[in-house]
């Protein structure tokens, strides 16, 4: 959902060209996968249409990517176990660019009800626009 937002943000401010953004998980239980089917419902109601196919995270991304955002404290620590020491990629915690919203994290709403996917999307909407404008 994170890259579906901040494509999207990227996309409308003009600047699809100087962004590459992606996404991917650090396990492959879901690969090849669509984003949960309730995540997109509740994505496609505020005007996002979730098409990204679930991939894992390769040793090559932290050679392609500048920044490479988790969603929990987690994550990060998995991200950086995972790091070559030769890259130059910088990891953040996606909750780091929130403004609007007081939040430790991202929260993974799969086992909650929909008032949680919908909370998850306010908080990657806040974070984006944030990380956007922190980048430009």
């Amino acid at each position: 959902m994170a890259q579906t937002v901040m494509q999207k943000l990227v996309d409308d401010a003009g600047l699809s060209a100087e962004y590459d953004i992606d996404s991917a998980g650090l396990i492959d239980y879901h690969e090849g996968e669509q984003a949960d089917s309730r995540m997109r419902d509740r994505a496609f109601r505020k005007g996002y249409k979730i098409t990204h196919i679930s991939r894992p995270l390769t040793a090559e991304d932290y050679y392609k990517y500048e920044l490479i955002l988790g969603m929990d404290s987690d994550n990060i620590r998995r991200l950086h176990q995972r790091q070559p020491e030769d890259s130059k990629s910088e990891i953040r915690l996606m909750s780091d660019y929130l403004r609007e919203h007081k939040s430790s994290s991202v929260p993974d709403p799969y086992y909650g009800d929909m008032s949680d996917f919908d909370n998850v999307i306010g908080l990657l909407e806040d974070a984006c626009s944030s990380l956007l404008e922190s980048l430009s």
